[in-house]
Parts: C-alpha cells; sequence; structure tokens
C-alpha cells in the first residue's frame, strides 16, 4: 500500500475531518478526498461510515489509520530532525583547542552551548596551532581555538579574533607580593615558579617575562603539570607563574588566585577561532562559532572592566 495514502487517513482519523486533516498536513481538502476514494476504490471497501458527520472510520479505516499514524508520526519526527539539523540544533561538530584556554575558559561555554543545544554532539580534543591547522586544512576538524600570530595564519584558513594577547603573573589570594609596596624584579626572585609544558606557547612566554628579570637566578620548583595541577599548585602555595589573564580571571574564584599588579610584556599572538570558511561549516559548527564569538565578546568587556576596577588600583 501507498504510505502516503496510510499517512492522510490517519491525519484525517486524528484531526477529526477532511478539512482539519488537510491543514494538519498542509494539503487542500480536495486533493484529500480524492486520496480517500482512490484508497476505497483500491480496497473495495469503504474506510468511513456513510452520512456521519463527524466522520467516523469504519472498522478497516481505523485499523489502518492506526498503521498511518505511525508514518505521520515517523514523517514529522524527521521533518523536525532536519528542521534542526539545518538550524544547527543537532548533529555534530568536531572542535579542539590549546589545553590552557579549552580546559581554562572554553569548556565551561562549551557547557552553556549544550545546554541550549542538547542535541548537537561534540566531540572535543586538544593540540598546539600548528597540528590544530593542519587538522583544520586536511577537514578532520571543523573549528580550532588557539592563539595565533597574524602572520602565521596558513593560506586557505579563515580566523576569527576573539580576545588579544594578555599574560599576568599569577599568585594565590594572601601572596605576600599582594600586599606592601611597587613590586621589582628583585621581589619576584624571592618565591619559586611553577612552568607549564616545555611544548605550550605560555612556556615560551615564561622564559621572555624571566629573561627579563633574572633568569639564572630563577627557581622552577614544578613544571609540565596539566592546569589543574598548576593551579592546585598555584593555589596552596607561595609559587609564581605566568598565565593568560582570561584564564586566570575565569578560575580565580574556584581556585582563589589572583593576579599581580606588575606589568609584563605581553605576546603577539591573540587568541581565535580558526576554520576553513564559514560557508563549508555544517549548521551546528556554524552555531557554536556565534555561541562562542558572543560569549568572548562579553568575557573582554567583563575583564576589561575588571583589570580598570582592580588589577592596577592595589
Amino acid at each position: 500500500m501507498d504510505p502516503r495514502q496510510l499517512e492522510i487517513l490517519a491525519a484525517i482519523v486524528q484531526a477529526g475531518g477532511l478539512t482539519e486533516g488537510a491543514a494538519l498536513l498542509g494539503k487542500s481538502q480536495p486533493a484529500l478526498s480524492r486520496s480517500v476514494a482512490a484508497l476505497e476504490a483500491r480496497l473495495g471497501a469503504a474506510l468511513f461510515v456513510a452520512g456521519r458527520r463527524p466522520l467516523q472510520p469504519t472498522e478497516l479505516g481505523a485499523r489502518l489509520a492506526e498503521e498511518g499514524a505511525r508514518i505521520l508520526q515517523a514523517s514529522q519526527a524527521a521533518g523536525q530532525a532536519v528542521q534542526s539539523f539545518r538550524l544547527g540544533k543537532a548533529g555534530a561538530v568536531r572542535v579542539a583547542g590549546t589545553p590552557v584556554f579549552m580546559d581554562g575558559v572554553i569548556v565551561a561555554m562549551i557547557a552553556g552551548f549544550q545546554a541550549q543545544n542538547p542535541d548537537v554532539r561534540l566531540e572535543q580534543s586538544y593540540g598546539y596551532a600548528p597540528d590544530l591547522a593542519a587538522l583544520v586544512q586536511s577537514g578532520a576538524l571543523d573549528l580550532a581555538i588557539c592563539p595565533l600570530r597574524p602572520d602565521d595564519l596558513p593560506e586557505g584558513l579563515a580566523f576569527d579574533t576573539l580576545l588579544p594577547g594578555r599574560n599576568v603573573i599569577a599568585a594565590r589570594e594572601g601572596h605576600p607580593l599582594l600586599h606592601g609596596h611597587a613590586m621589582t624584579a628583585a621581589d619576584l626572585l624571592r618565591f619559586p615558579w611553577i612552568a607549564p609544558p616545555a611544548n605550550s606557547p605560555l612556556y615560551a612566554d615564561l622564559q621572555r617575562v624571566l629573561s627579563t628579570i633574572s633568569s639564572e637566578q630563577i627557581r622552577i620548583s614544578y613544571s609540565g603539570g596539566s592546569l589543574s595541577a598548576v593551579m592546585g599548585m598555584l593555589a596552596g602555595s607561595d609559587s609564581l607563574t605566568v598565565l593568560p589573564y582570561s584564564v586566570l580571571f575565569a578560575l580565580r574564584r574556584q581556585y582563589h588566585v589572583a593576579a599581580l599588579s606588575i606589568r609584563i610584556e605581553h605576546p603577539d599572538r591573540k587568541l581565535g577561532l580558526l576554520y576553513r570558511n564559514a560557508a563549508g561549516l555544517s549548521p551546528a559548527a556554524r552555531r557554536l562559532r556565534s555561541f562562542l564569538t558572543g560569549q568572548f565578546e562579553t568575557l573582554a568587556a567583563t575583564i576589561q572592566h575588571h583589570e580598570r576596577q582592580s588589577l592596577w588600583r592595589r
């Protein structure tokens, strides 16, 4: 039997009439009448009791309408699935980023995105800019979130800037250097330092900061740990480290850490979204890209206000 005829029959029975069934399916009433007549002629049996208003299905009509209801339900579910996919509310997105930003800032944003879009599946991984760019170019990744220098943007890729490069020296709340006179390089030498993984861009940033102090006298007490390990060591000791301001800002309450009021050299990188082209992104990937852009706009404004009101007023 033609599944479409069963679907029409179910709509008529469900809605209670030809006109109502036509409205439910987005078809004309004459078209439904012709379909019912054709099915009755093929079966050689009536599907509705003659002369009854509102329409009442015969025993055969009711049984076939039950089967049609399953088809109608599946059709409606399929339509909703297509609509959700087109709107970016369903599908899969492959996203990766540098560990310190992914774990420190972005994972919380992704959680907010999924709360709004529970049918979007996110496949997350880690990496640094050169490897991430290669994965995006090959099509193995939809979006990469990483710090990048403008001159290092690979050909054929697009890059949306999310935040400028801003580093600070971080310490636990209550650290001796957070209270008292203006800091000098000699003050920074009194305390041990925590180093991020040696292959990370943040490690190079730390090396540049230390070179302006007196790297021969610096004590590295801990190195190579994950972001959570670094933050745990920072919160539980008088050690110092270099962190992106956005990461410190996002985790400051959780780990009770703060930035020292001393200016250091900032990297010439910018944190941003790396992708092949907007038109080539799936609807879900475009939706995530738009969501993250909005989240970082809010974060940038909040950080700027906090910096003016707190960091340089101590």
